[in-house]
C-alpha cells in the first residue's frame, strides 16, 4: 500500500496543479466570458472522449501485462501533455494535447485495480478510502501550489506539473513493485474492451447493477462541479487563482481527514450501505448549498460540513463493485468504471457550459448563477433514491435466502 499511495499522491499533485489555472489559460485565447466558458467545455470534452474509449483498453492491458507498465505509460502521457499545454500558443493546441492525454491516461483505474490485487474483499472499502485520501491530499497541495504559481505566470503550473509527472515515472520505474502475479493475469480480448460492451458487462455484475447508475449520476454531478467551479466563483464572487486554490485546498484537506482517518472508524460502527445512503443524500444538499451561497466564505463552510457527512460514499460503492468482480478482472472492471466516469466527463461540459452561459451575464452575487449546482443536486438526489431502493431490495433478498 505505501508504494501505490505515494504514486497516487504524486500523480494527483501534478493534476491538481493545473485545476485553478486551466480555465484562465483558455480565457487568454478568448474575448468574452461566454466564449471562455464554451472553449473550456470543449477542452474538457476532448479529454473525456479520448479517456472513455481508452480506459477499458488500458484496464484490460493491465490485466494481461500487469499494473506497473500501464501506470508508467500513463505517467509519460501526463508529463508530455502538461509540458505541451504550458507551451501552447493557440486553442487548437490545448484541444489536441488533451486528446492525447485522455488516450494515454488511466492511472486512477489501474491504481484501484492495484489495490484490489493486494487487498482482501472485506478490507477494500477502507483501502479505497486511503486511495481517496491520497487523491484529496494531492488536491490539497496541488491547487494551492497551482494558484500561487499561476499568480506569477499562468504557464508555470503546467511546467511544474510536467516535472511532477516525470518524477512519478522515475519512482514507478525504479521503486514501484508489480502487484499482479503472472498466474492471475488474463488474456486480452478486443471484443471485451469496447467501452459500450464493458459498461454493459459492468451493469451485469451480480448484485451491483443499479449501483452503476448511481456511480454514473454521481460522476456526472462531480464533473459538472469540476467544469463549473472556477468560472462560477469568478462570476459570482470575483475570485482569482489564489482564492480558488485555497478552496480546492480545503476540499482536499477534508478528503484526507474523512477518507484517510474518519472512514475506517465509521465502517466499524455502521454498515457500508448506510454510510453510502447518508453520504449520497448529504452530497445532494451540499451541491444545492454551493449554488445558494451568497458570500465566498460560505463555500468553505459547505466544503467542510459536506465532506464530513458525505465524504465516504464513493469508496464504499466502489468496494461493492470491486468485490462483485473476480480477481482476474479487476483491471477491466476498474477500467469500465473509469470509462463510465469518462463518459460523464464527456457529457458534463456539454451540460455545464450552456448552464453557465445562461447565467454568465447576471450581476455578481445573483443566486441564479448557481444553476449548474442545482442541476448537480438533482442528479445526486436521483442517485440517492436508486441506491436506497437497491440496498433495501438486497436486504430483503438476503433475509428471504436466510429464511
Amino acid at each position: 500500500m505505501p508504494f501505490i499511495l505515494i504514486t497516487v499522491l504524486i500523480d494527483m499533485i501534478a493534476i491538481g496543479l493545473i485545476v485553478p489555472v486551466l480555465p484562465l489559460l483558455v480565457g487568454t485565447f478568448t474575448a468574452s466570458p461566454t466564449e471562455q466558458t464554451f472553449w473550456f467545455g470543449a477542452v474538457a470534452l476532448t479529454f473525456g472522449v479520448a479517456n472513455f474509449f481508452a480506459s477499458p483498453i488500458l484496464g484490460a492491458l493491465s490485466d494481461k501485462y500487469g499494473r506497473r507498465p500501464v501506470l508508467l505509460l500513463g505517467f509519460s502521457g501526463l508529463a508530455a501533455s502538461f509540458i505541451v499545454t504550458g507551451l501552447a500558443t493557440a486553442l487548437w493546441m490545448l484541444i489536441a494535447v488533451r486528446l492525447f492525454s485522455g488516450a494515454m491516461q488511466s492511472n486512477a483505474a489501474v491504481a484501484n485495480a492495484y489495490v484490489a490485487d493486494i487487498t482482501a474483499p472485506q478490507d477494500r472499502a477502507r483501502r479505497f478510502g486511503l486511495i481517496g485520501a491520497m487523491f484529496g491530499l494531492g488536491f490539497t497541495l496541488g491547487p494551492v501550489m497551482g494558484g500561487l504559481l499561476g499568480s506569477i505566470d499562468l504557464h508555470l503550473p503546467f511546467f511544474a506539473a510536467g516535472g511532477m509527472a516525470v518524477l512519478n515515472w522515475l519512482y514507478g520505474y525504479f521503486v514501484l513493485p508489480e502487484s499482479l502475479p503472472p498466474e492471475r493475469r488474463k488474456p486480452f480480448e478486443w471484443k471485451r474492451v469496447n467501452p459500450f460492451s464493458s459498461l454493459r458487462e459492468l451493469s451485469q455484475l451480480r448484485g451491483v447493477g443499479p449501483l452503476v447508475a448511481v456511480i454514473g449520476l454521481a460522476s456526472l454531478a462531480q464533473f459538472t462541479l469540476h467544469n463549473s467551479f472556477v468560472l462560477y466563483t469568478t462570476f459570482k464572487f470575483g475570485w482569482g487563482p489564489a482564492h480558488n486554490g485555497w478552496a480546492l485546498f480545503t476540499v482536499g484537506l477534508m478528503s484526507v481527514l474523512v477518507q484517510g482517518f474518519l472512514l475506517k472508524h465509521l465502517l466499524r460502527r455502521f454498515s457500508g450501505r448506510l454510510l453510502a445512503s447518508v453520504g449520497l443524500a448529504a452530497s445532494s444538499l451540499t451541491y444545492f448549498s454551493f449554488g445558494a451561497a451568497s458570500e465566498g466564505w460560505m463555500m468553505f463552510v459547505i466544503i467542510v460540513v459536506g465532506n464530513i457527512i458525505g465524504g465516504g460514499a464513493a469508496a464504499v460503492i466502489q468496494s461493492l463493485v470491486s468485490n462483485a468482480a473476480d480477481s482476474r478482472s479487476q483491471g477491466q472492471t476498474m477500467g469500465s468504471v473509469a470509462a463510465l466516469n469518462s463518459l460523464m466527463a464527456v457529457i458534463a461540459p456539454v451540460v455545464s457550459a450552456p448552464l453557465l452561459g445562461m447565467v454568465s451575464h447576471l450581476p455578481a452575487g445573483d443566486w441564479r448563477i448557481g444553476l449548474p449546482f442545482y442541476f448537480c443536486a438533482a442528479l445526486q438526489l436521483c442517485g440517492t433514491v436508486i441506491a436506497i431502493r437497491h440496498f433495501r431490495r438486497a436486504a430483503l433478498q438476503a433475509a428471504a435466502a436466510v429464511a
